[in-house]
């Protein structure tokens, strides 16, 4: 039944995307959590969105700035190694806080509760016109690389960065696609090896089979997306999502889930 739902989770996600302006991990990784410990649910994610990068790559690639890649990708790699360490090995950090409540008692993990203020934070950067808006000169594109990055490998959400940063690198839009995807494959490529040397301990081995079927949905939503909506923007449908992303994380932070 998990493979399934999330299988279709997935699908509907990729589609998604294209209609609100979120990035795939954004929505997707707090639907794993329902199913999966943090660590894993965030690996997982970061699987499905690899290979919905791989398939991104080819399509457009070619035309990513390879000057830009370099100057945004090398600092975001190294920072998604950093940031993925820590998420690897915070499983053994004890409660921050437990409380009880209605008579049941309830314990937040650190990573827990940092990954839902993160997913608050990304939520609300697409969702207000504000964030939205929000740009870097291109002299910070090292600064942007580290902070996608590093969030990237901890928590699997980086696009929000990412484009602020991009955006103002001069590139066309067919540049700025294509090398947002080449440098968001990389980390992926980067964080994946780095949950890898978990993969065993973490039971993500014992999951090959949804990650199979969550990723053939993801890459099957994603080039029906493409297709048919042509990345059209949709206010309500993104408020929509927005507040959901903001309630999971709040019983995310909370202890709930």
């Amino acid at each position: 039944m998990e493979i399934l739902i999330l299988s279709v989770a997935a699908f509907l996600v990729a589609i998604l995307t294209f209609f609100s302006g979120f990035g795939l991990g954004t929505i997707l990784t707090p639907v794993f959590m329902l199913f999966f410990p943090v660590e894993i649910a965030i690996a997982l994610t970061g699987v499905v969105h690899f290979f919905n990068n791989i398939f991104k790559l080819f399509l457009v690639g070619r035309k990513a700035n390879k000057e830009v890649v370099l100057r945004f990708g090398i600092p975001a790699v190294i920072a998604a190694v950093i940031g993925s360490w820590i998420l690897i090995n915070s499983t053994d950090w004890q409660p921050l806080f437990a409380y009880t409540a209605f008579g049941n008692y309830f314990e937040v993990y650190p990573m827990k509760f940092i990954i839902a203020i993160l997913l608050i934070i990304f939520a609300s950067m697409d969702l207000i016109p504000y964030f939205s808006k929000l740009q870097f000169s291109k002299d910070k594109l090292s600064i942007g690389g580290v902070l996608s990055g590093f969030f990237g490998g901890l928590s699997g959400n980086q696009g929000a960065l990412r484009s602020a940063f991009l955006i103002k690198a001069g590139l066309s839009k067919e540049a700025f696609v294509a090398t947002a995807v080449v440098v968001s494959t990389f980390v992926d490529l980067t964080r994946l090896s780095m949950y890898a040397t978990k993969f065993t301990t973490s039971g993500l081995t014992d999951n090959l089979t949804l990650v199979i079927a969550a990723t053939s949905a993801g890459i099957a939503g994603a080039y029906l997306g493409n297709k048919l909506l042509k990345k059209v923007t949709l206010r309500f449908l993104q408020v929509t999502v927005a507040l959901l992303l903001i309630i999971i994380s709040l019983a995310l932070a909370a202890g709930l889930l």
